[in-house]
C-alpha cells in the first residue's frame, strides 16, 4: 500500500487557515420560470481549514468533491447558485474530517439582453455574478450572491467648474442672468468621465433569498448612466446626455446603491449583511477611486431613514 504523506505530521506544527484548489471551471445550469435554463460557465474555488498536525490536504478530495456534486445537481438545472455551493461545502466538511471549516467561492458571467435607449436596438451585456458559502462543523454558516456591473460616471467637481467657466464666459457675451439660469437648466456641461464598476454582495437567508437581477438593479443604481455593447448615434447622445445631467462621486455611487437595497429588500432582515463597492477607473488621473461600505439591513435603515 502506497504511503499516504498528507498524513503525516508537518516539520513545523502550524495549522493554517485555508487550503483548497482555484481555477476549477465548470458548466452550470440554473433554472428560469417559463423559460431555458440559464447556462453559466462558472470558475471555482474550494477551501478546507487545515489543523497544525497534519503534512497537507489531500487537494484530489475537493476536486472529487466540486465534480461528484456539480455533476448530481447540474444533471437538472439548480434552483439557484448560493444552494449549490452550499451542498459543496457540506461535501468537503464530510471528505475532510479533520476540517473545522470550508469555503467554496464562485464568479461567472451572466448574459443580459436589453435595448438601447432611444433607437431601441437589442444588445446584450455581460455580468459578473458571485457566490460565496462558508461553512463551520459546528452548523455556523454564511451564505452570500452578488453582482458586478459596469457603467458610466461623470465627474460632479470638474462639472461644476465647466458650467461656472461656461455662465462667466456668457455674460462677458452679454446674456442676462435669467438667460444664462434658463441655459444651465437645459444644457448638459462637460465633464471628465469614469468607467465605474459597481459591486454589490448580499447574504442570503433561509426567510431572504433575493434574485440575482435584483442585485444587479441595485448595482447599476449608482452610476450616471448603464452602458452599451452597440449604440446608434440616437443612443450616444441619450447616454452622454443623461449621464451629465446625473453627474456622481464614488462615494455617491455606494450611498445610492445601499438606498437602493433598502427600498429593494424590504423583506431582508434587520441583521441581514450587505457589501457594496464601487471603483471609478479616472480618465484625467493616472489613479482609480474607490468607496466601500459593510453594513448590516438594520444599520442601514436606521442610518437612511
Amino acid at each position: 500500500m502506497l504511503p499516504d504523506v498528507q498524513l503525516s505530521k508537518p516539520e513545523i506544527e502550524l495549522g493554517l487557515s485555508r487550503v483548497g484548489a482555484k481555477g476549477i471551471r465548470k458548466l452550470v445550469q440554473v433554472k428560469r420560470e417559463g423559460k431555458r435554463p440559464v447556462i453559466l460557465i462558472a470558475t471555482f474555488e474550494v477551501f478546507v481549514d487545515l489543523p497544525s498536525t497534519r503534512k497537507g490536504v489531500n487537494l484530489s478530495r475537493n476536486f472529487e468533491a466540486v465534480d461528484e456534486v456539480i455533476e448530481n445537481l447540474t444533471r437538472n438545472p439548480v434552483e439557484n447558485i448560493e444552494e449549490l455551493n452550499e451542498r459543496i461545502v457540506d461535501e468537503l466538511l464530510r471528505r475532510h474530517e479533520y476540517a473545522t471549516k470550508a469555503e467554496v467561492l464562485m464568479e461567472a458571467e451572466y448574459i443580459l439582453r436589453k435595448r438601447t435607449p432611444a433607437s431601441d436596438q437589442k444588445t446584450q451585456e455581460v455580468v459578473r455574478i458571485y457566490s460565496e458559502a462558508v461553512k463551520r462543523r459546528d452548523g455556523g454558516k454564511k451564505l452570500f450572491v452578488g453582482a458586478e456591473v459596469y457603467g458610466i460616471t461623470v465627474c460632479p467637481c470638474a462639472q461644476e467648474l465647466v458650467r461656472a467657466y461656461a455662465a462667466e464666459q456668457l455674460e462677458k457675451a452679454g446674456f442676462t442672468a435669467d438667460q444664462i439660469s434658463e441655459i444651465m437648466k437645459i444644457v448638459p456641461f462637460a465633464s471628465h468621465n469614469q468607467r465605474g464598476r459597481g459591486f454589490v454582495k448580499v447574504e442570503v437567508r433561509e426567510d431572504f433569498r433575493p434574485r440575482i437581477e435584483e442585485i444587479i438593479e441595485v448595482a447599476k443604481s449608482g452610476m450616471s448612466h448603464e452602458i452599451y455593447e452597440i449604440l446608434k448615434r440616437s443612443d450616444e447622445l441619450e447616454v452622454v446626455k443623461e449621464a451629465h445631467f446625473n453627474p456622481r462621486f464614488v462615494e455617491d455611487a455606494v450611498r445610492l446603491m445601499a438606498k437602493k437595497a433598502v427600498e429593494k429588500f424590504s423583506d431582508a432582515p434587520d441583521d441581514a449583511i450587505l457589501y457594496f463597492r464601487q471603483i471609478n477607473e479616472e480618465s484625467i488621473h493616472q489613479h482609480d477611486v474607490v468607496a466601500e461600505r459593510y453594513a448590516t439591513m438594520g444599520e442601514l435603515r436606521n442610518e437612511i431613514g
